[in-house]
């Protein structure tokens, strides 16, 4: 694999980890707690990482909810 295929692949990759984060922050409540890091950079580079799962949440879940192929099912309470 060339380097900028190994880049978009690493590249693609976050973003779905971001997106999962950001999904699981949505649904239940719980996410990463930034502030525990102590690197000013770090934290500032992470907030921007979980912001862009954030944005592409948001993208899929507009589309979803505009798109015929979805429908709002029952949700279990327990």
């Amino acid at each position: 694999m060339s380097m900028i295929g190994k880049l978009v692949h690493y590249t693609v990759d976050a973003v779905l980890l971001s997106t999962v984060l950001a999904g699981v922050r949505r649904s239940s409540g719980f996410g990463p707690d930034s502030t525990l890091i102590g690197d000013p950079t770090i934290r500032s580079i992470t907030d921007r990482f979980l912001g862009v799962g954030e944005t592409v949440f948001d993208a899929v879940q507009g589309t979803a909810v505009s798109s015929t192929y979805f429908k709002r099912g029952e949700r279990d309470r327990k």
